[in-house]
């Protein structure tokens, strides 16, 4: 739709929320989905894409307010891609959150449900975050007010240390106070950006892939250890010592202190050595008695907080009497595994990072447990008849994959091991229910429960019982 064809419809009532936290309204029996607004606003919109049966528009002017709009708490708020549900009340964040996963079991999946137990939110509804990752850019979004100013477009030509805005890979928001994460991270990115800003140290440059300063990452943990990994595009040692160092004088309470020098055209560092600057190469966190070691790589639920909650809830489900053999598919770093182990007779954990695996068994040593056995692979070659019948058909298998869900082969072979109960954990609810669905021959989902991780976005955790029948 070219700016000629250009469509805004005036005086729209919002009457919902649909995926991805987009408002939601109707024209003319045709969805309209609207970033930033929500239910009970009325608002014009410009229609961006259109489709046979929906609609994409931008917010254009909030002509009536919700009666339950609240003002955004944040100054990025609209601009920043994440809390986009700030201007929602916390307590009607969670009613949509649980409208959406029975919206997706019933719709997608199919599934009859039982009543499903109230949500669980989260007591932090800030600074619960305790892992973000900023990158460097020399090329600073404005908005477009800035940029139709006089001058505004020098001011995209500026550096900017903070997060990715949506649609455009090469553009980064300035951030100057995020409420994700406590403090220090604050304190750390502003000085960070500081001291390579006196010194004109290049940040990186996404289209040209040129540049010094690539990303920052920082990580705290429920004991109070911090670790911060600065990631540079090309070893430059005299700058790169520099940097570390201010670091180390101007926050000694940082425990692990790490860098990593990456060449490549992306981000990721999948297959690049992260090394110790100041400090151990990990930080420690704590749930009950349990002490799992964390690595720059490590993956562990980004709410510590509700994480203790989310596992209390698997454990509850799991039923497990102590003679119990588990399997904890995409286990990680053996955290959900470790956390049943005292429950069961033996837990079997399998995960696809060979490096989380490493990391599964350490913890498993760091915490003296004896009954558990983690293997790494992809979960379509490891699981399979043979693996079942070397270690037994698990009388519980629990299910944590990622938001892509489950291969239809590991769906398979789950049916043909059988187990008396699934626990299956998601981070999406849509993949959750197309899984569940290809189970349900077999299985009857006995209990629903949500845990909110992430307050003021879209995201939701959702953990299901089945029995089989």
């Amino acid at each position: 739709m070219g700016r000629r064809d250009r469509v805004v419809w005036e005086n729209i009532l919002i009457t919902g929320l649909a995926a991805e936290g987009k408002a939601l309204a109707f024209i003319d029996g045709k969805a309209l989905f609207v970033p930033q607004a929500i239910p009970g606003d009325v608002v014009d919109v410009e229609v961006m894409h259109r489709k046979k049966s929906y609609m994409e528009g931008r917010l254009l002017h909030l002509r009536q307010p919700s009666p339950d709009r609240i003002r955004p708490f944040c100054n990025h708020f609209g601009t920043c891609g994440g809390c986009k549900w700030q201007a929602l009340p916390y307590d009607l964040q969670l009613k949509w959150k649980q409208q959406q996963i029975y919206d997706q079991l019933t719709r997608i999946g199919k599934l009859e449900l039982p009543p499903m137990m109230p949500i669980l939110g989260s007591e932090k509804t800030r600074a619960y975050r305790n892992k973000l990752e900023f990158t460097f850019s020399n090329s600073c979004w404005v908005s477009r007010e800035d940029f139709e100013a006089p001058g505004g477009k020098d001011l995209t030509k500026q550096n900017a240390l903070g997060f990715h805005v949506g649609g455009f890979f090469d553009k980064v928001l300035d951030v100057e106070h995020c409420y994700l994460q406590p403090e220090p991270s604050n304190d750390i990115r502003l000085s960070v950006k500081a001291f390579a800003m006196e010194r004109a140290y290049p940040f990186f440059d996404l289209r040209a892939q040129t540049g010094f300063l690539r990303t920052l990452m920082i990580r705290t943990a429920s004991t109070g250890e911090l670790m911060v990994v600065v990631a540079f595009a090309y070893e430059d040692k005299t700058k790169r010592e520099a940097l570390l160092d201010h670091l180390m004088e101007r926050f000694p309470s940082i425990h692990s202190l790490m860098y990593v020098i990456n060449g490549k055209r992306n981000d990721s560092w999948e297959g690049l050595e992260v090394l110790p600057y100041q400090g151990p190469p990990f930080i420690m966190e704590q749930m009950e008695s349990l002490r799992f070691k964390l690595g720059p790589k490590s993956f562990y639920q980004t709410n510590s907080n509700q994480a203790y909650r989310l596992y209390s809830v698997i454990r509850d489900f799991a039923e497990l009497t102590g003679n119990e053999l588990v399997y904890d598919l995409y286990t990680g770093i053996g955290s959900i595994a470790l956390f049943l182990s005292p429950y069961a007779q033996e837990v079997i954990g399998i995960e696809y990072v060979a490096e989380a695996v490493e990391n599964a068994r350490e913890n498993a040593d760091i915490n003296g447990i004896t009954n558990s056995r983690f293997y790494a692979g992809d979960m379509r070659k490891v699981l399979d008849d043979d693996f079942i019948g070397q270690h037994g058909k698990p009388d519980l298998m629990v299910l944590d994959p990622p938001r892509a869900g489950m291969h239809p082969d590991v769906v398979e072979t789950i049916l043909e091991a059988a187990p008396a109960r699934i626990v299956y954990v998601s981070c999406n609810p849509a993949t959750q229910a197309r899984d569940v669905q290809m189970l349900s021959g077999q299985y009857l989902v006995k209990a629903v429960q949500p845990v909110d991780m992430f307050p003021h976005t879209h995201h939701v955790e959702n953990v299901l019982l089945l029995h089989k029948k």
